[in-house]
Parts: C-alpha cells; sequence; structure tokens
C-alpha cells in the first residue's frame, strides 16, 4: 500500500508519517520502505554538511512499519503508543539517496500491548535492528 492507503490505518501525517509504501507478508510479518529525499526536517541540523537519519527517526520508521500489522486486530481504532525499545543497534548510516526497507515482526501480545522486532537494510547492508512495543489506547 501507498501513502495514500497508508492514511487510512496509520494516525501519523506529514511530516511524521515515514513510511511511502508498506506491506503484509502475513499476520505477524510487514515489510515497509521510505526513501530519503534530502527535504527532510530531521536532516536540517542532523548533520550540517554531513546529513545523517538519526537513529530515533529508524525506530520511528520500524514502528510505523509494525503499525500496519496493528491496524487490523480488535483496536483498530486505537491509537499505537510505543511503550518500549529494547536492544537496538545502528550499524549502518542511512543517508540522502537512501531507501530503507523494514522488515517488522509481532513477536506476541497481550492486549492493549503488542510487541514487535525489526530490522532496516540498506542495499542489502543492515542499518538497524531493535524490539519495541507499543498499547492500543482509545
Amino acid at each position: 500500500m501507498k501513502r495514500d492507503e497508508l492514511k487510512k490505518i496509520l494516525p501519523h501525517r506529514e511530516p511524521m508519517l515515514l513510511i511511502d509504501e508498506a506491506e503484509k507478508i502475513d499476520d505477524n510479518t510487514a515489510i515497509g520502505r521510505y526513501t530519503v529525499t534530502g527535504d527532510e526536517f530531521f536532516l536540517q541540523g542532523h548533520f550540517p554538511g554531513n546529513p545523517v537519519v538519526p537513529g530515533v527517526i529508524l525506530c520511528e520508521i520500524m514502528a510505523q512499519t509494525s503499525c500496519v500489522l496493528l491496524a487490523e486486530l480488535e483496536g483498530a481504532n486505537k491509537t499505537p503508543y510505543f511503550t518500549g525499545l529494547n536492544k537496538v543497534k545502528f550499524k549502518e548510516k542511512v543517508l540522502i539517496g537512501d531507501t530503507i526497507e523494514i522488515t517488522c515482526n509481532i513477536t506476541r501480545s497481550k492486549p492493549p500491548f503488542y510487541f514487535a522486532s525489526g530490522s532496516g537494510s540498506v542495499n542489502g547492508k543492515v542499518a538497524v535492528v531493535g524490539e519495541f512495543s507499543f498499547a492500543l489506547i482509545e
């Protein structure tokens, strides 16, 4: 699904909608993609003359990809809120012109809490990995 379809299931909007497209592979797996254009607000000061996508933004891209899976759960009209990040590692820089491909899996659930793991790669190289959790709240 492209941005217009994503807006129907995600609460995020520009400039915080950080996936260009996503697809649900199965009930527990989704893949998302985002291409860094160079016009993003988060590159303006990170770092002048050497723009690099901040790690927290990479975590948000992983979270939004996971939310594609949460949208079809019993809490479809609820908002997913981050509740935790664990074992996050940044392995490669993500730069202007890069397309990061994120793969996320729901690993367990105890509604309203959902737990996921994800990784993001650029040109076949892993750039970010982590585990995270959400609560679906009205």
